[in-house]
């Protein structure tokens, strides 16, 4: 029987769902589960989060708006994922972590063998997070590491630790997809930011929607895309003060770089074409955003399994 999924959004959950949850999980029957926004006891958290430690199906986990509120039940989800070694995917997104939260997390996020997709959106982050998550990001192929990082609506983060991202993010060998949408970066960050997918071998997709940017971070990257190649192949400049011709200008010829590489895959007869496209779909591609806690936004994933707010278990 092939793993199905458990999907329930904002509702209470009782003792007997926390009961058909856990046993699924430890009967390997569930490869997706969503609790996101749910309500449950202290006691239903540590039972959910054993049988996710015991799970050998289980690939994307989503505990998005407040789920995991406090720091024991941080502490329960670290040891969970030290246990646990199939999750590709965790969602966070809303949970009051702070940077003490991102501490108690980071030797189980950091080694575990299979996470390539963390969303840690409105967390509540500063510094000291960022420090840790650019661990996460390791360079030259050393280690495996993350594909996509979500780090919108983190306002505490400084210029000092968005310039350490930065350098981060250049020199990874892996992240494919960065979601900063909802900081107030401005354009001195941008700039910074630029020079990052300059230098990226891997980066595809960018996400500056809401940073506070103008036309002068705009013509930076304008200038960088017509200039320079990248592997960059969407930039999202929505809800900034960037005048829509640029925007589109910039849209233009990320897309006319990919038609060019097509073209030249297929005119050496082969079906990869040089930047070759990944089995793993990045989540940015097919999502939308919606408000989520404290006014911010929650990647709201369309293409997997939220089409309804609470489905039980689908196959």
């Amino acid at each position: 029987m092939l793993p199905g999924s458990i999907q329930i959004t904002g509702e209470a959950l009782s003792g007997a769902e926390i009961k058909d949850i856990c046993d699924n999980l430890k009967e390997n029957s569930v490869r997706l589960l969503s609790v996101r926004g749910c309500q449950l006891s202290d006691r239903d958290f540590g039972r959910v989060c054993r049988g996710v430690a015991e799970s050998h199906s289980l690939a994307q986990l989503n505990l998005n708006l407040g789920v995991v509120s406090t720091i024991n039940r941080t502490k329960q989800l670290a040891d969970a994922l030290k246990a646990n070694r199939s999750i590709q995917t965790l969602f966070l997104h809303g949970s009051p972590l702070l940077d003490a939260g991102l501490v108690t997390l980071n030797a189980a996020l950091s080694t575990h063998p299979s996470l390539v997709s963390l969303d840690l959106g409105d967390c509540m982050l500063g510094d000291e997070a960022v420090r840790l998550i650019c661990g996460m990001l390791p360079p030259d192929g050393a280690k495996s590491g993350l594909k996509e990082l979500t780090l919108s609506a983190n306002p505490a983060i400084s210029s000092q630790g968005w310039a350490r991202l930065a350098i981060a993010v250049a020199h990874s060998s892996q992240l494919r997809v960065l979601n900063l949408d909802y900081n107030p970066l401005g354009d001195q960050i941008a700039g910074m930011l630029a020079v990052t997918v300059a230098s990226s071998r891997t980066l595809e997709v960018l996400d500056l929607e809401g940073t506070g940017l103008s036309n002068k971070s705009a013509q930076v990257f304008l200038d960088m895309v017509e200039n320079y190649p990248t592997s960059l192949r969407v930039l999202v400049l929505a809800e900034n003060d960037i005048s829509p011709e640029l925007q589109q200008q910039i849209s233009d010829l990320l897309s006319e770089g990919e038609e060019e590489e097509d073209k030249d895959g297929e005119a050496c007869g082969s079906s990869v074409t040089p930047r070759e496209k990944p089995a793993w779909v990045p989540h940015i591609i097919t999502a939308s955003k919606k408000p989520g806690n404290k006014g911010s936004t929650e990647t709201h994933i369309s293409h997997a399994i939220f089409g309804r707010d609470r489905i039980l278990f689908m196959k």
